[in-house]
């Protein structure tokens, strides 16, 4: 048996292939859209991908089981509580899968969602009587679980998710040996749980000695964990999880359309019409000048994230990319199902001409103005963990995802100074409030990182010590 997990940084997103040597054949669970990767990992090994398994309907990525079938025959299998628009196969507690000396068997672990499974993995040529494997999908994380609020809104309520997942964990994992290898379907900075590890494979044993979720305590105190302190879900998610329900466009065909370059006259046009110009080049070149209205966020983080967290599902978009990083940003975007691109500006930035920009500053200009008593405001637009840890005396706190809707909390104070960890977020906090109307922000380059490996003091929350 070869198990291999494909891991997505951008999304902090986790498939994985099993291939049976002995029959060639294969089964991918949880892929993403762009499936090339498998296909020509499977044309390597000599095989044939028979099975795709999704473990519930994925809010955060648009999967690419409907690709895939349609490019090589395979079956769909979903759990058996699961309602979609295309034929697949369901899959109930007990049911199994099997291709050659692997062996897929299935539980019904809801909670995330209804119809979340997890997936046990043998090799019968070595031990047909112990898992190597349980696939968790979002139900169990490395030092986490999955949120049970994102299908709240369908019917359920985040506190009867919460049970089920209670009863899931310690019913079906916790009592699986300790050996078996936990492979769960997200790492850190997915939004489909609270503080997910970045370590992308783990134990049961592991985790049920450090996971905070599996620990002994009555499930009306785990209902009250997961359900408290969790940040509101990006406002793509529902779109994307009725997406993977629903038949839609396959990727390629979304790229082929969408690589249309156009003039700066007709991305002028079309702003004018309601299109969003992102900007997907780094914070430096958007600083340095933009199309007025614009919006930034760069290829060079969690873009497709971000996108999805900021922009609206409705609005068709136009991009703005270094020459040559235009297919990355369709593709990118395509993975969560924002296909409505229109094209992107021929040449550039460069194309601009006269342009707006954003002003910069070191932290230690900052620094030097707050130690001098002058007047001026700090936004702080990390997430509420971030700011609780630490954050600079006198800032004002609204996390870049909600930052559109709080305008009135931004101080009107000038010069604002705009601030996240590193800089990626910061810049594009300062892009919603310049398309928002405002003209007094300065980037504060390199965030709150630079600020404490300066040791510029000044610094409040539960995570100083002075």
């Amino acid at each position: 048996m070869i198990l291999e997990q494909h891991y997505l940084e951008c999304l902090a997103q986790a498939s994985y292939l099993l291939f049976d040597e002995k029959t060639k054949t294969a089964c991918v669970v949880d892929p993403r859209r762009d499936v090339d990767v498998y296909l020509e990992r499977i044309a390597a090994l000599g095989g044939t991908i028979q099975h795709v398994i999704l473990t519930h309907f994925h809010a955060d990525f648009l999967a690419g089981h409907l690709e895939l079938r349609e490019r090589t025959g395979a079956t769909i299998h979903l759990g058996a509580r699961a309602a979609a628009d295309y034929d697949f196969a369901p899959l109930s507690e007990g049911d199994e899968v099997q291709f050659g000396d692997v062996r897929i068997a299935v539980l019904e672990t809801p909670g995330h969602t209804p119809e979340s499974i997890s997936l046990l993995v043998y090799d019968d040529a070595v031990d047909a009587t112990k898992p190597n494997a349980v696939l968790t999908g979002d139900t169990l994380f490395i030092g986490d679980v999955g949120r049970p609020d994102l299908m709240a809104s369908a019917g359920i309520t985040s506190q009867e998710l919460a049970g089920m997942l209670y009863d899931s964990l310690r019913d079906k994992l916790l009592p699986l040996p300790d050996e078996t290898l936990v492979y769960p379907g997200h790492g850190a900075g997915s939004a489909c749980g609270k503080n997910l590890s970045s370590e992308s494979v783990s134990t049961i044993g592991a985790q049920r000695a450090m996971n905070y979720a599996l620990q002994p305590m009555a499930k009306e105190e785990f209902v009250a964990t997961l359900t408290t302190g969790l940040s509101k879900p990006p406002a793509y998610f529902p779109v994307t999880a009725g997406l993977n329900k629903a038949g839609h466009a396959h990727l390629t065909d979304v790229i082929d359309t969408s690589l249309r370059p156009l003039k700066l006259a007709e991305l002028e046009e079309a702003h004018a019409a309601g299109a969003t110009v992102l900007d997907a080049r780094s914070n430096d070149a958007f600083a340095a000048g933009h199309f007025c209205g614009s919006v930034n966020i760069g290829l060079d983080g969690k873009f497709a994230s971000w996108a999805g967290t900021l922009l609206s599902f409705d609005a068709p978009i136009v991009v703005v990319t270094d020459p040559g990083d235009e297919r990355t940003a369709v593709l990118r975007l395509g993975r969560i199902g924002f296909d409505r691109v229109l094209g992107f500006l021929e040449g550039g930035g460069a194309a601009f001409g006269a342009t707006s920009a954003i002003e910069s500053a070191t932290t230690t200009e900052l620094a030097r103005r707050v130690a001098a008593g002058e007047e001026l405001a700090v936004l702080d637009v990390r997430m509420p963990g971030e700011w609780d840890t630490q954050h600079l005396e006198g800032a004002t706190h609204v996390p870049l995802g909600e930052l559109e809707a709080r305008l009135g909390e931004v101080p009107e104070a000038a010069p604002l100074y705009v601030h996240c960890k590193t800089g990626y977020r910061s810049m594009t906090a300062c892009s919603l409030l310049a398309r928002a109307g405002r003209t007094n922000m300065i980037d504060v380059a390199g965030g709150i990182e630079a600020w404490t490996d300066a040791k510029l003091g000044h610094l409040v929350g539960e995570g100083c010590t002075s």
